[in-house]
């Protein structure tokens, strides 16, 4: 008798906390940390520290969580238009509204609080402007309203290796933001290639991504032209960061493999996908900053 109460009440809670997991959306944050280890590596000039790594780590992955879910909060309306979105708690009532923001704001408040204590306040204060970012700037203002959303809003998760550079350092010199402007580059081609696999799930829900008003070929060549600008903006990494061979010939390989998918996906996008492209360009940006965190380490 007393198992069979116990049972239900225990996948209940379960569920619930699987819920309020999917809200914070793990694998956009997992991306995103990837560029903050290494970043202290560079910083340290060598391994800055296991509790220092683990406790950035933590304090970035609570912040990010907490804008993903103030964004789930507030996308709701959005997010039931469209099928990739439509099964989030917020939207099928699992998590009521006011628990979801709730939620948000309590790990982002946890999370500069943690970053503070355990790190440096300028890591800190840099997590907290990269969450306020996202939640104003792209979210409640340009995801809506420009087909520039992504390009603008997405410099919010071009914080992490800033954040990262700061919880070393307690500053944030010019290399941090070489590296902010590396990911601020790598964006609009990573979710312009998604977002052509989602265009008729975005002009349903009435959001202006690219491929919604100027249409895929348009987004194409934007895939492209930024693809084109990122790599010398990897390059100028070296000397702003004292990196060497190591990272100069995984950046200019990896460019030359980015630059030649998205010139294909322009000029024969029968040839190569676009999610292709998307997968790519995660691997891209993963292999990347692992070399510059091997370079800097050695």
């Amino acid at each position: 008798m007393t198992a069979e109460l116990t049972f239900p009440a225990r996948a209940s809670l379960l569920t619930t906390v699987r819920n309020y997991v999917v809200l914070t959306k793990p694998r956009v944050i997992s991306l995103l940390l990837v560029t903050t280890v290494p970043a202290m590596v560079v910083a340290a000039g060598g391994w800055p520290g296991t509790w220092l790594v683990l406790a950035t780590l933590i304090g970035g992955t609570a912040s990010a969580a907490g804008a993903n879910v103030i964004n789930c909060w507030y996308d709701r309306d959005i997010d039931a238009i469209m099928r990739r979105t439509a099964e989030r708690p917020t939207v099928t009532g699992a998590i009521p509204p006011g628990h979801a923001l709730t939620f948000g704001v309590a790990l982002g408040a946890g999370a500069f609080v943690f970053l503070w204590a355990t790190t440096t306040l300028a890591a800190a204060v840099l997590a907290l402007a990269a969450l306020l970012f996202y939640v104003f700037i792209y979210t409640m203002w340009l995801k809506r309203r420009t087909p520039q959303n992504i390009v603008i809003g997405g410099a919010a998760g071009a914080f992490p290796p800033v954040v990262g550079w700061a919880a070393v350092t307690g500053d944030a010199p010019l290399a941090a933001w070489v590296m902010f402007a590396v990911v601020f580059f790598w964006t609009p081609p990573h979710f312009w290639a998604l977002s052509l696999r989602l265009e008729n799930d975005y002009a349903r829900a009435g959001v202006p991504m690219l491929p919604v008003t100027n249409g895929p070929g348009y987004t194409r060549a934007q895939i492209l032209r930024y693809t084109v600008m990122l790599v010398p903006v990897t390059l100028l990494l070296g000397p702003a960061a004292g990196l060497g061979w190591l990272y100069y010939g995984a950046a200019t390989v990896l460019g030359a493999v980015f630059t030649w998918m998205a010139w294909r996906l322009w000029r024969d996008p029968s040839s190569q996908r676009p999610m292709r492209v998307y997968k790519f360009s995660l691997l891209y940006l993963g292999l990347l900053f692992v070399a510059m965190g091997l370079d800097g380490a050695f």
